[in-house]
């Protein structure tokens, strides 16, 4: 698992503030308000996903204080268009979340958004995001040049979950 509070500033406000070297179409694929899932599948290219993993873990620090609640589940999968991957994501659900959204815990192979993309009561916050620094290391992917991420909390039927998001290298080849 990745430390998903590693990035050096997580901030909401990169719309009106960009920050060096990040091209428009980067920025506007980070702050993509819909499905990132469905806007990989408008490229026209072979979408598939990988679940890496999908356990109960004992939450971050900063999760359980918000939560209240030690325990949830991870989801860590990747999203690769023409076999390329093209996008780490991660979904940290509180335990909570789990029992009252019994679905989310049953996904496998199918995207997250598929699901809650589809339901009525979704709500989503501001969208982070954040520049990691090249050295990162993901299961499967090695170490990475300077990437660049975003997270968000959703909720559904007033029940939250986070989803983070990484933007790998070979997404520019598709943008």
């Amino acid at each position: 698992m990745i430390d998903v509070d590693m990035a050096p500033i997580w901030q909401a406000n990169w719309s009106e503030h960009k920050p060096e070297g990040i091209t428009p179409i980067w920025l506007d694929w980070l702050l993509e308000a819909g499905s990132l899932t469905a806007r990989l599948q408008r490229t026209g290219r072979a979408f598939s996903l990988h679940l890496v993993r999908q356990q109960d873990i004992e939450l971050p620090a900063f999760l359980q204080q918000r939560w209240q609640t030690r325990h949830g589940l991870l989801r860590e999968v990747v999203l690769l268009l023409d076999q390329q991957p093209c996008i780490y994501a991660q979904s940290f659900l509180p335990d909570h979340t789990v029992l009252a959204l019994q679905p989310l815990a049953m996904l496998g192979a199918v995207p997250l958004g598929h699901y809650i993309f589809t339901q009525p009561e979704l709500s989503r916050s501001t969208i982070e995001i954040a520049e990691f620094a090249e050295g990162l290391q993901l299961p499967g992917l090695g170490v990475l040049p300077q990437l660049w991420g975003r997270r968000s909390y959703f909720t559904l039927s007033q029940h939250e979950l986070l989803v983070q998001e990484l933007y790998l290298p070979a997404l520019t080849e598709f943008i």
